[in-house]
């Protein structure tokens, strides 16, 4: 398995990560995650994923892929 990070954004307390999941086998899609922390005085609060399946070619409704600038294989 392999994670990529392609952005990270902060914004006063809350921070977040975005990133996909890959090689989990053959014919299992890669994950696009974003990881959403919550600080609290230096702390972590909270934290929340978001989870979906990496579309393909396919099924993009735009034409675009969601993560990076190619579609999966």
């Amino acid at each position: 398995m392999r994670y990529e990070n392609q952005l990270i954004v902060a914004n006063g307390d809350f921070v977040m990560l975005y990133g996909r999941f890959s090689g989990f086998g053959e014919g299992i899609p890669n994950w696009v995650v974003v990881d959403i922390v919550r600080m609290d005085n230096g702390l972590l609060a909270e934290h929340w994923d978001v989870i979906q399946d990496e579309a393909t070619r396919v099924q993009s409704k735009s034409g675009n892929p969601m993560f990076g600038t190619t579609f999966p294989s």
